[in-house]
């Protein structure tokens, strides 16, 4: 009779938690799918440099298109100049080796395992662009308050302070 008393309480624990191992089932059929690509993906080198020219060229249409909304702004147009660009920076092992008074050093980068067979390198850190300045030309660029507005959202957006960031008053 034990065993159907087990039987009875393995079916209500079942009935309970049913959408849960549901989820936890669709989870583990997801991870076992093979992706997509294999070798031919393998292969296919990471674009990097056309990305951050594109980050920087999205931030200043978003850049115009939100300070354009300020009370008075008018049409605006937005330049950011960069002193560092985005970069990032990977996980490095190295070894170094001492002979005849001179000592070499070799570095390699620490790769991990990705899915169906590639091998990426192990991200430290992801560093954000350094802005050097701004300059907004805005049609309502010669009122104060406007460019007080102007200069406190380019700076809180940016991280550049009002001394690097130039508002002049458009056509």
């Amino acid at each position: 009779m034990k065993m159907g008393a087990w039987g009875k309480r393995a079916s209500a624990l079942l009935q309970k938690y049913k959408y849960v191992l549901l989820v936890a089932l669709v989870g583990v059929v997801l991870l076992l799918w093979p992706s997509g690509g294999g070798e031919a993906m393998a292969q296919a080198p990471p674009a990097a440099a056309p990305a951050d020219q594109f980050q920087t060229t999205a931030l200043e249409r978003r850049l115009e298109e939100a300070l354009s909304r300020v009370s008075g702004a008018g049409e605006v147009s937005v330049v950011l100049t960069l002193k560092e660009t985005p970069r990032q920076v990977v996980a490095q092992d190295g070894s170094a080796t001492e002979g005849n008074g001179q000592t070499s050093r070799e570095l390699t980068t620490v790769l991990a395992s990705g899915g169906s067979g590639t091998q990426e390198p192990v991200l430290l850190q992801q560093l954000s662009p350094v802005y050097q300045g701004a300059l907004v030309v805005a049609q309502g660029g010669g009122d104060p308050n406007v460019r007080l507005a102007l200069s406190g959202a380019v700076s809180a957006l940016t991280g550049l302070g009002a001394d690097k960031i130039a508002i002049c008053a458009g056509k």
